[in-house]
């Protein structure tokens, strides 16, 4: 048998593109990633639970963590922390477990730091008005914060070469069945698979 370690997937793309709704369907569909929870000191959003959606901190405690080299990556976005916790990810994929975070652009471009080996899926809307329509119907914006989500989705949208996939989120179903096709080719790559087989082949 071959013992094959987990794979990091990390979805990122614009606030507002639907990495949380894309991953909620994902996860409906598939059962063997395990998803790994950021932590943010934004306020809950209406029906987000803490433990499920994200893990809700203070700023003070979330600054603890930092110090205490706790998190993976952290970034403040539009004054909020995010960041995701680092001895989960790490004991998951030891146990040959795909991890799958879904985090803003800033943390996916630091997760690239200490995981390069990761797989860096890049979410993107049919187009910046889509983004735009998006954002003010989740009418917890005000018109300020709508304007300052719009330039940062645009500058995030020039970090696209840091990634290894882009996917276009038209319709929720389209972008899972997608995500879910690259999990499964990731898995197929020679250079993950390879040097695992010879061993296996020499120990016989």
């Amino acid at each position: 048998m071959i013992d094959q370690k987990g794979i990091l997937f990390i979805l990122s793309g614009p606030s507002g593109v639907g990495k949380g709704t894309v991953r909620k369907a994902l996860f409906e569909q598939s059962t063997d990633l395990r998803y790994s929870i950021s932590m943010t000191t934004r306020d809950p959003r209406e029906g987000e639970v803490d433990g499920v959606d994200y893990f809700f901190k203070s700023r003070d405690e979330f600054e603890k963590l930092i110090s205490q080299g706790q998190l993976i990556e952290h970034a403040e976005y539009v004054g909020n922390y995010y960041g995701t916790p680092r001895q989960y990810v790490e004991q998951t994929l030891n146990e040959g477990k795909d991890v799958f975070l879904e985090i803003e652009v800033q943390g996916a471009l630091k997760v690239r730091e200490n995981f390069p080996e990761g797989v860096f899926v890049f979410l993107i809307p049919p187009s910046l008005e889509e983004l735009k329509d998006r954002i003010v119907n989740r009418g917890t914006e005000t018109e300020d914060k709508v304007k300052n989500r719009l330039k940062a989705a645009k500058e995030e949208i020039d970090m696209m070469d840091a990634y290894d996939y882009v996917v276009v989120n038209d319709q929720i179903d389209n972008a899972v069945t997608k995500v879910k096709s690259i999990v499964a080719s990731e898995h197929c790559k020679r250079e993950r698979v390879a040097h695992q087989y010879k061993k296996a082949l020499e120990d016989e």
